[in-house]
């Protein structure tokens, strides 16, 4: 299964086909925390969220939300996606996120954990679909912390017939 699964929502529009003519800049921020700001304001209508996140587009010089007739650029502090609940399904990890987009772990959607330079925290991350990523807020990653198996020095946890490093066994205990 590839990209978000979409449960519970319509399907995802088609933006990898349109092409249309780059309008400039938009004033929207999604901050790393997930919120999504409108000229320095939350949005506070989740539907209107979920409708740009549908629409949302990671190019070679950085994210757009994009019809077939629009492309303008915002700003992603992060990830634009948080990734708010894990489940087992069978043996595999589905993540659902803050817009509602479920997502299956696994090759084409692979767990990804880098380690904050300054602070040693790890900053795990999950794709959700074309090169779009969630960042996987810190309960849902203590889940998965729970839910791996120690695998020589490293935390690991299975989904979709891949395996996936969570971190060293020292610094991840279950």
């Amino acid at each position: 299964m590839q990209g978000a699964e979409g449960q519970g929502r319509r399907a995802l529009p088609p933006v990898h086909l349109w092409n249309p003519d780059n309008c400039g800049d938009i004033d929207i921020v999604i901050r790393a925390d997930g919120v999504w700001m409108h000229e320095g304001t939350p949005i506070g209508r989740p539907e209107l969220v979920r409708l740009f996140s549908s629409v949302l587009r990671l190019d070679d010089d950085g994210y757009y939300l994009v019809t077939p007739v629009e492309k303008l650029k915002i700003t992603v502090e992060d990830a634009p996606f948080l990734a708010v609940r894990v489940d087992r399904n069978g043996g595999d990890l589905v993540f659902t996120t803050h817009v509602g987009d479920r997502v299956r772990a696994g090759p084409d959607n692979e767990i990804r954990v880098e380690v904050d330079e300054t602070t040693g925290e790890p900053r795990p991350y999950v794709h959700v679909r074309a090169g779009l990523e969630a960042l996987i807020s810190r309960n849902v990653f203590y889940e998965l912390v729970e839910m791996s198996e120690l695998r020589g020095e490293h935390r690991v946890v299975r989904s979709g017939g891949s395996t996936f490093v969570l971190g060293p066994a020292h610094g991840a205990q279950a």
